[in-house]
């Protein structure tokens, strides 16, 4: 499904801010309230909305150490072997396939550096990883939460 433009940018607000209401929506976007309700409900039922979240800062919880970690797979390892292997991991925050000479990426968030290898080490110690390569975050430069085209 191809969002057009009103569409684009009511996605585009509420993920700049899940919680505004119709109304606020409506006022940027020149809809009525009831207007931007009806197209919210019809992007969830068609899928384009998957839901609606909170975005926390990592530190708050105590994850002060962040990190990517290139894995590097044995021969064979499909996209839904390392996903399962992955997903016990609470420390990671996202996990992709990437093209390369990796074969996925995954973001951690870790509460200090001790923590981080502990990590890294349980990774690399899935049957299907032959190697890591991992690099950490100084500071977060930039960091964008929303969907659609900017305005």
């Amino acid at each position: 499904m191809r969002l057009n433009d009103l569409d684009e940018r009511i996605v585009h607000a509420l993920a700049e801010d899940a919680r505004r209401s119709y109304a606020d929506i409506g006022s940027m976007i020149g809809l009525s309230a009831p207007a931007v309700k009806r197209r919210v409900d019809r992007l969830r039922a068609e899928g384009a909305i998957t839901g609606f979240t909170v975005r926390v800062d990592p530190a708050a919880l105590g994850w002060e150490t962040e990190g990517f970690i290139e894995i590097y797979c044995s021969r064979n390892t499909s996209p839904e072997a390392i996903k399962q292997g992955l997903a016990r991991y609470p420390e990671i925050a996202s996990a992709s396939t990437v093209t390369g000479d990796a074969d996925a990426i995954v973001q951690v968030f870790a509460a200090d550096m001790r923590h981080f290898e502990q990590v890294l080490e349980r990774i690399a110690g899935e049957p299907y990883v032959e190697r890591t390569k991992s690099v950490l975050v100084l500071s977060p430069l930039l960091r964008r939460y929303s969907s659609g085209a900017p305005d």
